[in-house]
């Protein structure tokens, strides 16, 4: 629970800057969430119910929305700053409700169209990513479709490195070495729990989902999802 609170207190500290900052530190980030948005399996004008996990400053929230405008979305934070600046976003649509609260709270039953999550799952320790798969396939209605979009692991140790060099070069187009060094790669160590991605897929699996797949990878980060 500390190191929630750890995670809480930055991301409440971060909110106002936090989409620019965002594309600085997260490689392609755009295009992985217009894949993970544009994956949803609707039609534009379907009244669909869509839950945002960890919805952030709300950049998933409105890509859906533009596609979906219809759809009913319930954005769920841990910063209430956050969610304050996913409404503004927002503003102009409705049927959206928000929700400050911690995501493993989640238990909704046979509530939801779509679950969709991006860069939140990884602060859960391993055990609560195996688990969480189930809260979620409850949530979901019959044929309710789940995508991640998160920090991937591989299961070959020389392929993380290598993964991890290509994120740290990145970050350095932006930042200083020492910043990269001593804030943002050891912020990663200290608080994110990534995953394998193989480990993802067998947990979805073993919750019960079917279909799965993975939409759009790049390195280290990645989109995968499956249907209830």
């Amino acid at each position: 629970m500390l190191e929630m609170k750890k995670i809480k207190n930055h991301f409440q500290k971060e909110a106002e800057i936090f989409d620019g900052l965002i594309r600085t530190l997260i490689p392609n980030y755009e295009e992985m969430i217009e894949a993970l948005a544009g994956v949803l399996p609707f039609h534009p004008r379907e009244h669909v119910s869509i839950l945002d996990l960890g919805s952030g400053t709300g950049n998933v929230s409105w890509a859906i929305k533009k596609r979906f405008p219809q759809a009913h979305l319930t954005c769920l934070d841990l910063a209430e700053n956050m969610i304050q600046n996913t409404r503004h976003k927002l503003a102009e649509y409705g049927e959206v409700d928000y929700v400050v609260g911690d995501l493993r709270d989640l238990d909704a039953v046979e509530e939801y169209d779509a679950v969709v999550s991006s860069l939140a799952i990884h602060h859960l320790s391993r055990d609560e990513q195996r688990s969480f798969y189930s809260q979620i396939y409850t949530a979901l209605k019959g044929g309710g479709v789940f995508y991640n979009a998160d920090n991937l692991q591989s299961s070959s140790e020389s392929l993380n490195q290598f993964y991890l060099e290509k994120w740290r070069k990145f970050m350095l187009q932006y930042h200083s070495p020492k910043e990269v060094e001593a804030v943002w790669l050891a912020r990663h160590h200290q608080e994110d729990h990534p995953q394998p991605l193989t480990d993802h897929l067998d947990w979805l699996k073993e919750a019960g989902f079917q279909d799965l797949d993975v939409v759009w990878k790049h390195y280290y980060f990645g989109v995968y999802g499956a249907r209830k």
